[in-house]
């Protein structure tokens, strides 16, 4: 069994979403004998935003820029990464009320038409069914369901409708928030996010 490990937060040892997500997998490695991890830290190794040179190459022409060679070269792994995967867990820190966008960058190699979702005459169809998806999300404020600033939250709603168009209906979802509100706010959301994350079902 393949899980895939996704960290997208810019703090590197000071991220909440990296210790949740870190302890996430902890814990299916620990429930599940021989699980096979691939780790990608998007922030220390970016994939470009793209731009009209990916269009073109997509439609076949030859990039003359090395680096968009190179980016073009990485977004293959990382769809490839993503589609031998039967498990991904994804660190997603709120910046700005919505995801890092080198988590953006990433979510566009992997919603691939004919890959992981496809149309026809009846709509849209998911091609990704099957996988587990668990994000563990870090927010500094409160944005769940009735608190005042619930509709600034454009995280987890984009990431679920993001996992749901490719047939993920289901992900599983650790929220540490209100990070900042002070330190014992802090200490109490990622205890419970830790405690969460022990509590998951085995692989």
């Amino acid at each position: 069994m393949k899980l895939l490990h996704i960290d997208a937060s810019i703090l590197g040892g000071n991220s909440v979403s990296r210790q949740l997500s870190a302890a996430i997998v902890q814990r299916l490695k620990a429930a599940t004998p021989n699980l096979d991890v691939t780790y990608r830290d998007i922030t220390a190794a970016p994939l470009l935003h793209l731009d009209g040179a990916h269009l073109a190459a997509a439609q076949g022409a030859v990039p003359e820029s090395t680096a968009v060679q190179a980016d073009i070269a990485a977004s293959q792994a990382a769809l490839e990464d993503f589609l031998a995967s039967d498990i991904v867990v994804i660190g997603a820190p709120m910046y700005n009320f919505t995801i890092p966008s080198q988590l953006k960058a990433w979510i566009d190699r992997i919603l691939v038409a004919g890959k992981t979702f496809s149309y026809s005459e009846k709509g849209v169809e998911g091609l990704a069914k099957g996988k587990r998806v668990i994000v563990a999300i870090s927010r500094g404020g409160l944005y769940g369901p009735g608190a005042p600033a619930a509709a600034g939250e454009h995280l987890e709603t984009y990431l679920r409708w993001v996992f749901g168009f490719i047939g993920i209906t289901d992900p599983e979802i650790i929220i540490a928030e209100g990070l900042q509100l002070g330190q014992e706010q802090r200490e109490k959301a990622v205890a419970g996010a830790l405690q969460a994350a022990t509590g998951l079902r085995a692989a």
